[in-house]
């Protein structure tokens, strides 16, 4: 029978290689697990439509996590100083992730995502607990939500030097008004001077963005949640020698909202908010996963209401409103972008 007879094309039809070794497959296979995928394989719209859904849960998800971390740090410092609380945060969080790879049987990251481990850990494991741990023994947290709005901008700064992405005017033009309204209500709010608390806050949006700008960026060479799971490992001497200096020196006063919170900052807040903020980020994209947290801040002001009876001022959530307006025209102007720059199909 001629091959243009056949039912089935010859491209389909598989052949094994002789050559190939079942210890070769098996280093091969474990090579495409450590490094992830790097082309995603064309999908039809009803497939893209439940991934993106799914992607949106997901991420929807760790918007909610990460809006009771304020609260929950508000809450840890009752029983912790500041110092303790990060380091048994971080430890705590590195356990959970170190039994979930090894229960997974996940190898080892490539050598080459190391780098870029390290920034992810330094940013959103170390960095950003640390300083707004700091900046909360000063300020309330419907202030530090506010000022903390301005993550997702914060991000796409850092992301488009380090991508070389070239925004739209308008999306700049919206960016610096969010900023202006931040700056403004800072200003405001620490009657005319910006306090230290405040300078931990914007310390920690850079070191958090850059944490997600290259954890976006490795989520496309691995799956998101060994993302995060990889760096709190990586994180976990330090975090364990800050733990063995920070708890003799501070005192400890243990009681059920100190409890609470250091587990849902170490649980909730930094392993499970973020397996799932990552595997989002990687189902429907940095920029959409983005745009979610733009309701973070106004979630958190509720939280302080309901569960820290703070008082709001009526600054904040018009600057938090204020905030989110401009941040969603930002991502307007990029997804009128991305729209223009498609190739026309025929």
């Amino acid at each position: 029978m001629r091959a243009q007879d056949s039912a089935t094309p010859s491209s389909s039809i598989a052949v094994a290689d002789p050559a190939v070794t079942p210890r070769a497959a098996g280093a091969a296979a474990r090579t495409a697990v450590a490094d992830g995928p790097t082309t995603t394989p064309a999908a039809g719209p009803a497939a893209e439509f439940t991934a993106g859904r799914s992607g949106t849960v997901l991420a929807g998800l760790g918007v909610v996590a990460f809006s009771l971390t304020f609260p929950a740090t508000a809450w840890g410092l009752e029983s912790f100083g500041p110092w303790s609380l990060v380091a048994l945060r971080s430890v705590l969080a590195a356990l959970v992730a170190g039994g979930v790879l090894l229960a997974a049987r996940v190898p080892l990251p490539a050598r080459r995502h190391w780098a870029g481990l390290a920034v992810v850990g330094g940013g959103v494991v170390v960095g950003f607990p640390l300083l707004t741990t700091l900046a909360l023994q000063t300020s309330t947290t419907s202030h530090a939500a506010v000022v903390v709005g301005l993550l997702p901008l914060t991000t796409a700064v850092l992301g488009s030097v380090r991508t070389g992405e070239r925004p739209s005017r308008t999306f700049w033009v919206a960016a610096l008004a969010g900023a202006a309204v931040v700056i403004g209500f800072t200003v405001q709010q620490s009657g005319g001077a910006l306090a230290s608390g405040d300078l931990y806050l914007f310390g920690a949006l850079l070191v958090c963005a850059a944490g997600y700008t290259e954890g976006g960026r490795l989520a496309r060479v691995m799956p998101g949640w060994q993302v995060i799971g990889w760096a709190l490992v990586l994180c976990l001497p330090l975090a364990v020698a800050g733990s063995l200096v920070a708890l003799p020196l501070e005192p400890v006063h243990l009681n059920a909202h100190g409890v609470i919170g250091l587990v849902w900052v170490a649980a909730g807040s930094t392993f499970l908010g973020l397996y799932v903020w990552y595997r989002g980020m990687a189902a429907i994209g940095v920029a959409r996963a983005s745009q979610l947290q733009l309701a973070q801040p106004l979630l958190t002001l509720v939280w302080s209401f309901l569960l820290l009876g703070e008082e709001m001022s009526a600054a904040a959530p018009v600057a938090a409103v204020a905030v989110l307006v401009c941040i969603a025209a930002t991502q307007r102007a990029g997804r009128r972008a991305g729209r223009e720059s498609r190739p026309v199909r025929s």
